[in-house]
């Protein structure tokens, strides 16, 4: 099996699922109990904390979990919008579904958005989003690196400037960046939505930093856990293992990095060899671990189920959005024509894929393309 689906989630390494037993097995009880067996739980979810908020210098405070990116966003976004009559907020076109269906929402209860549209890789400028404030804009929230595309956001030169606006929060989807990218300093960003699943921890585990929790209000109802801003027992085996996939990820980021560009780049090399391949990602300023490509004739459902006929796994787009059967929202939202929307797979590489698997790959779709070609 070649899996190269890695944006929709990643393979557990093999410590974190050996952590997830013993956890589970050993530490099973509520942190929110009094007796033993849950302050136990609660001890290993404090060292957790703790072991994240060092890797982000922030304050264990300032961490809310929750069950994982999705619900992390709609906190951000919901937890500052909806206490206001009628806020603005600022988003773009090319945000993950969860970003954009809660803006929807919040737009259809009678707040005002703005939808900014990037350059053809869904890029949004500084002066863009500095253009678009209102007097009532509250939130301001962009994805660090899209996830179809890969294309990195201006996220510090963001920061920097809306730091001048003091009334908006700054929310960043840094779910696909975390280990890919350097997220750089926190210090101007209010709000920040990271996953565990997406960095070989465990399904059902995200978090949103905020750097003032008081400022956000809570969208679910119940007990006290996570500052009451976040209700419900919290997940303690993934939370230990979220800190676990991260502590041994940040321990090779920085080569991992290096060696998943060059795979890109030598994957982009060899693509243009293919007669009419469009490569929808930004070659430069681009996350190492994403590539987007369309192949004009071929649907994409008919070449992912191609490829996965022979054990090689893509996707077609998000795979929040990818059984809607519609044609890349991501896409269209960056300017492109509806045929080049539904022509696109995308390439999604993690720490744990090689060279090797990377050859076979193109080689497949040099072999496949044609053939497909030639019958639609």
């Amino acid at each position: 099996m070649i899996y190269l689906d890695n944006s929709a989630t990643t393979k557990p390494y093999p410590e974190v699922l050996t952590l997830y037993t013993t956890i589970s097995s050993q530490y099973f009880g509520n942190p929110s109990s009094l007796h033993s067996v849950g302050m136990e739980a609660e001890q290993v979810l404090n060292h957790a904390r703790k072991k994240i908020a060092h890797f982000l210098s922030c304050q264990k405070e300032q961490l809310l979990f929750t069950s994982g990116g999705t619900e992390a966003n709609v906190l951000a976004i919901k937890g500052i919008v909806t206490k206001e009559k009628s806020a603005h907020m600022i988003t773009t076109t090319v945000e993950h579904a969860s970003v954009y269906e809660t803006v929807r929402q919040l737009e259809d209860a009678g707040h005002e958005v703005t939808y900014l549209q990037g350059d053809a890789f869904g890029r949004v400028t500084v002066e863009q989003v500095k253009d678009a404030i209102k007097k009532n804009t509250v939130l301001v929230s962009i994805g660090h690196v899209q996830g179809e595309l890969g294309t990195i956001q201006p996220i510090q030169e963001l920061a920097e400037m809306l730091s001048a606006y003091p009334r908006i929060q700054f929310h960043v989807d840094a779910v696909q960046s975390l280990l890919k990218v350097p997220i750089g300093s926190l210090s101007n960003i209010d709000l920040m939505t990271l996953s565990s699943h997406k960095i070989h921890g465990t399904n059902g585990t995200g978090l949103l930093y905020a750097k003032n929790p008081s400022l956000v209000k809570p969208i679910l109802y119940g007990g006290g856990q996570e500052q009451s801003l976040r209700p419900g027992s919290e997940h303690v085996a993934g939370i230990a293992c979220f800190a676990k996939a991260l502590e041994m990820g940040a321990s090779v980021a920085n080569k991992e990095q290096e060696r998943l560009l060059s795979l890109r780049k030598l994957v982009i090399h060899e693509l243009e060899q293919i007669k009419g391949v469009f490569i929808n990602s930004p070659v430069s300023n681009s996350a190492p671990h994403i590539l987007n490509v369309s192949i004009p004739a071929i649907k994409a459902e008919v070449l992912v189920q191609s490829l996965s006929q022979e054990k090689i796994y893509v996707s077609t787009q998000s795979a929040c959005s990818t059984k809607t059967g519609a044609p890349s929202r991501i896409l269209l939202g960056a300017g492109h024509d509806r045929q080049r929307a539904e022509t696109a797979i995308r390439i999604s590489l993690s720490f744990l894929t090689t060279e090797e698997e990377m050859t076979t790959c193109i080689k497949a779709l040099k072999r496949l393309v044609p053939k497909l070609q030639e019958v639609t």
